[in-house]
């Protein structure tokens, strides 16, 4: 992932679950998102910050 921003879909491509499992961690605040007119997208540094806390917890 280089992008600094990613669809809800490629999210979900690259964590390997479904596009129902980001909009539920969007949901409960475990990754942030913003609204791009019609789009929801999802900062890179969001999604490098929820694994990093997965492994923080899993550690």
């Amino acid at each position: 992932m280089n992008d600094i921003a990613y669809r809800v879909e490629e999210v979900a491509r690259a964590l390997r679950v479904g596009r129902t499992k980001v909009f539920d961690l969007i949901r409960a605040g475990e990754l942030v998102s913003v609204k791009i007119g019609g789009s929801r997208r999802v900062p890179a540094s969001s999604v490098q910050a929820y694994l990093s806390r997965l492994i923080a917890e899993a550690a």
